[in-house]
C-alpha cells in the first residue's frame, strides 16, 4: 500500500489539535501530519517526496506569520511534484478577495470557514484523498473499503 499523507498547517496549536482530532478516523489509511508554518510544510513535503511518499491533501489555515495559506497553496500548486495534491483552505479570517485568489491562483479544492463541522471535514478529506488516488494513477484496491464510493463509481465508469 502506498503511503498517503494529509498535511495540516495552522500556527495556532489549539486549532491544529482540533483538526487532528477530527481527522483521527482517517488515520487507519492516511498518515496525518501537522505543521505550524508554511516553511515547515514545504520542508516536510520535500522530505516526504524524497522518500517516495505521496501528499494527497494539504489543509491550510490562511492567516499565518511568514506566508499566508493562499501563498502556501499557490506555491504548492506551481510545484509539478505536487500537481495532483488536493488543497483545502480552512480559515476564519479570509476576505472575499483572499478567497477568490485562493480559488484562482492556488486552485483550492475545498474551502471551510472556522468553526467547521467535523463530519463534513472528514467526508471532504475522504473524497479528496479518493480523487487524489485516481488522479495520481495509484492502485485504489488496497484502500477500497475506506474510499468515497461515489467517487470510485464515477472514476470507474
Amino acid at each position: 500500500m502506498d503511503k498517503l499523507n494529509v498535511i495540516c498547517v495552522d500556527d495556532q496549536r489549539e486549532v491544529l489539535s482540533a483538526v487532528l482530532h477530527d481527522l483521527e478516523p482517517l488515520a487507519e489509511w492516511l498518515n496525518i501530519e501537522d505543521c505550524e508554518s508554511a516553511d515547515e510544510v514545504l520542508a516536510l513535503m520535500d522530505e516526504l517526496d524524497s522518500e517516495g511518499e505521496y501528499i494527497a491533501v494539504l489543509v491550510s489555515d490562511h492567516v499565518m506569520p511568514g506566508k499566508t495559506g493562499v501563498e502556501l497553496l499557490t506555491e504548492v500548486s506551481q510545484d509539478s511534484r505536487f500537481s495532483e495534491t488536493k488543497k483545502v483552505l480552512l480559515t476564519g479570517q479570509a476576505t472575499h478577495t483572499d478567497t477568490i485568489q485562493a480559488i484562482n491562483s492556488a486552485g483550492i479544492n475545498q474551502y471551510f470557514e472556522k468553526p467547521w463541522q467535523a463530519d463534513v471535514l472528514v467526508k471532504s478529506i475522504t473524497r479528496l484523498a479518493t480523487e487524489y488516488i485516481f488522479d495520481a494513477g495509484l492502485d485504489y484496491t488496497p484502500y477500497h473499503r475506506f474510499l468515497d464510493q461515489q467517487v470510485v463509481l464515477e472514476r470507474l465508469r
